[in-house]
């Protein structure tokens, strides 16, 4: 996968997608993470990217121009080269472009997964006040965010999304290393224990121990239930559960009612 990175402070990624299991996957060929200035693609001798908002207001907006310029290179640069006697597809090998900023689609697992999928992505880091509305209505394929809260840049959401999307990429991380995580079947991941078996008077579930690959993977899923349901039960509702597992919860939220 090739991801584009459009930010005024590349130099905020450098520590992040350099060192561990992004650097690892970066040396190994499986990802290429370019960091793009889009001041770079002004014209004046200041090399300005914002301007003041129109019918007034606070604060200073990211212009246009830059971005729009960015992208477009980057387009160039990346587009296919037609084979001989033949013209390409139109569109083909078009990045998907992504924005973030507060006001977008909330960034989930699942949204995670279909991103990994995509070989190409460019992700646009709002600053300032905010950027011209040009952007997303012409610019944009899917804006995100990763919460309701509001940064100082979208450098940091950025991260956030390059590091879930790249870690689902198949060969970054060890086979089997993402098949039981929190929100895979729609729930939170089980409680995990490691040596020593006890610990300032907290011990290891027994069952953990037992070696009864049946016995434990029974409590695991009943463990997945219980701290969904404590913690996020929003969540079940897209949860795929068995008889017994909805008979747990119904007993639960009884337990829950009498407190």
């Amino acid at each position: 996968m090739r991801i584009d990175v459009l930010t005024l402070f590349p130099e905020m990624f450098e520590a992040v997608v350099g060192r561990s299991i992004l650097g690892r996957a970066s040396e190994a060929g499986l990802i290429q993470i370019n960091l793009v200035n889009f001041r770079d693609y002004t014209h004046d001798r200041h090399r300005t990217v914002d301007d003041t908002p129109y019918g007034g207001g606070s604060g200073m907006l990211l212009k246009p121009e830059p971005v729009f310029e960015a992208v477009d290179a980057i387009c160039a640069e990346s587009k296919p080269e037609p084979e001989s006697g033949s013209e390409s597809e139109l569109g083909s090998g078009s990045p998907y472009i992504i924005l973030t900023c507060p006001g977008g689609t909330p960034f989930t697992q699942e949204k995670a997964r279909e991103l990994a999928a995509k070989e190409h992505l460019v992700i646009i880091c709002g600053h300032y006040e905010g950027f011209d509305e040009r952007v997303r209505e012409g610019l944009v394929d899917e804006a995100l965010s990763i919460g309701d809260f509001v940064l100082t840049g979208g450098e940091l959401p950025a991260m956030v999304v390059i590091d879930a999307v790249a870690r689902l990429i198949p060969g970054v991380l060890a086979e089997g290393s993402v098949d039981e995580e929190s929100f895979n079947d729609g729930l939170l991941e089980y409680p995990q224990y490691t040596r020593p078996p006890e610990y300032r008077g907290m011990a290891v579930p027994e069952v953990l121990l037992s070696g009864d690959h049946g016995r434990i993977a029974k409590w695991r899923r009943e463990q997945s239930i219980r701290r969904t349901f404590a913690l996020r039960p929003d969540l079940l509702s897209k949860a795929e559960l068995s008889r017994e597992e909805k008979e747990l919860i119904m007993r639960l939220e009884s337990c829950r009612e009498e407190e």
